[in-house]
């Protein structure tokens, strides 16, 4: 993970989230292979994140555009950052 400023691919989870654990494991290995920074935000720290996303975490932002929610599509997110 890396600062807010830096970072390229954003991930909204929270806790106790199978899928956001599976979708961490994606985005940390495609940001690693393409050098790409990332940080990642616990929606439930905030009632406005909590309220936009609600149940569909992990929700996965690419340069400020949301790429999708649920699953994380690993060679998508490759795709985008290339």
């Amino acid at each position: 993970m890396t600062s807010p400023a830096d970072a390229r691919v954003v991930l909204y989870t929270r806790e106790a989230c199978h899928l956001c654990e599976d979708a961490r494991a994606v985005v940390v290995r495609v940001c690693e292979d393409a050098g790409a920074q990332w940080r990642e935000v616990d929606i439930d720290s905030a009632p406005a994140l909590r309220e936009k996303y609600g149940e569909y975490v992990p929700v996965v932002e690419v340069d400020g555009v949301q790429q999708g929610f649920w699953r994380v599509d690993g060679a998508r997110l490759a795709r985008l950052l290339a």
